[in-house]
């Protein structure tokens, strides 16, 4: 009997060890009462009453046992921002007939040879020289024309090709968009939501306010053309541009503007027409916007290359000429050359740096990278020309740097003066 009274002592009371017990002979418990069962009982009874709290501490050590805190590093805050920005788009046209359309393997690689630039970007922007609609007839006054070949309407499907090249932003405000009238209009902007391509210019959609990896930017763009934001009206033009800075942190302004062809090359500080069509002061039209708070000014129209210039630590490129125009519109010399501009602004849209990719165009083998570096050469030979103090530097290898230089000419002291918003 002992050694079961000791096994409940030391190991736990339970039902089997207490039958035990109940099994003994009656007369030898009641001999033994007194001697033995009692003082043993009282052990066993307060040993069952010390397990539960021996169960109940190891249970709280357990829990006191804490895991490994897993601590997310912090990502630090980016510092600067990236645009890529080009010229002309217009893929072909099927306007009079399809011989002016490019063949698929020549469209879906239209970008091959720039396409990891145009993607490596947080916006990716261009011109979009016409509409994208399958059918339809030219706007009436377009057929006046004399030539009409000049008639630019792109079969809607090639709205992915510029998707998949990683253009995001387009600018719709150019004397192409409304070749084909409302009908090519309309097609262009709804092709372009089904696309969740950003695009402005329009009257009807005259800006673009969205989002990329948490910074809000801005869009709107300008010409002398029919139902587009008009490149003219200063005053309008300043309106619209304060009201999205008031939105956004990045606010990019495109112009359609100044005369088209190599006649063209230079920025003059005087109003500009085109077979008498009024097409602006570009350098007044853009410091105007820069005023009314836009942080990157792109300039497209002449079909050539302009000089560029920091402004109140914005820059401003004047033209960026052609990039990929299948056909229809000249790519000879000089018209030929293709830049594609990187710009690098901080959350503030001030400039930080900045590179230029010169590229080729012919109609015969498309868009090529021009090892010669002809449209960088060319954009930094006409900017040290008309903008002897453009605040820039351009390296040989196409770098875009603040020229650390201070200003010496009287009349862009007094401009830079002007309050920046």
């Amino acid at each position: 009997m002992l050694h079961i009274i000791a096994k409940l002592i030391t190991k736990g009371f339970c039902a089997a060890d207490f039958d035990k017990l109940l099994l003994m002979p009656f007369t030898l418990l009641k001999m033994r009462f007194r001697l033995f069962f009692l003082p043993a009982l009282t052990l066993l009874l307060a040993a069952c009453q010390e397990m539960p709290v021996v169960q109940q501490a190891a249970h709280r050590h357990k829990k006191e046992i804490k895991k490994d805190t897993v601590i997310t590093p912090l990502v630090a805050p980016r510092d600067s921002f990236c645009i890529a920005a080009v010229g002309d788009i217009m893929m072909g046209t099927s306007y009079p007939d399809n011989k002016t359309l490019p063949n698929d393997s020549i469209l879906f690689n239209s970008f091959k040879n720039v396409s990891d630039e145009l993607r490596n970007a947080d916006v990716t922007f261009g011109n979009l020289e016409g509409a994208l609609l399958d059918t339809g007839a030219p706007a009436q006054y377009k057929l006046n024309l004399r030539s009409k070949g000049y008639l630019f309407r792109m079969p809607q499907y090639y709205a992915g090709v510029l998707k998949d090249a990683g253009f995001n932003l387009l600018s719709l405000a150019n004397n192409h968009i409304g070749d084909f009238g409302d009908n090519g209009r309309f097609s262009t902007m709804h092709v372009l939501d089904s696309m969740g391509i950003q695009y402005g210019g329009q009257v009807s959609h005259p800006t673009a306010v969205f989002k990329v990896d948490g910074v809000t930017y801005g869009f709107c763009a300008f010409a002398p053309n029919n139902q587009t934001l008009s490149i003219l009206d200063l005053q309008n033009a300043a309106a619209t541009i304060q009201s999205l800075k008031q939105q956004c942190d990045i606010v990019i302004v495109s112009f359609h503007g100044g005369g088209e062809g190599v006649a063209y090359e230079h920025v003059p500080l005087a109003n500009e027409s085109y077979i008498n069509e009024k097409r602006g002061d570009v350098r007044a039209f853009a410091h105007n916007a820069v005023d009314a708070g836009a942080d990157l000014i792109l300039g497209n129209g002449p079909h050539v290359c302009r000089a560029m210039e920091i402004y109140k630590n914005r820059l401003i490129a004047y033209s960026l000429g052609n990039f990929y125009t299948y056909k229809s519109v000249s790519v000879a010399g000089i018209c030929g050359y293709a830049p594609l501009l990187k710009v690098y602004v901080n959350k503030k849209g001030q400039f930080l740096k900045g590179r230029i990719l010169s590229n080729i165009q012919s109609h015969n083998n498309g868009l090529e990278t021009d090892t010669l570096n002809r449209a960088l050469t060319r954009i930094k030979t006409l900017t040290e020309t008309d903008f002897p103090q453009s605040g820039l530097t351009i390296s040989a290898d196409g770098q875009l740097t603040p020229d650390t230089n201070p200003v010496d000419s009287t009349q862009e002291r007094n401009l830079a003066a002007i309050p920046r918003p």
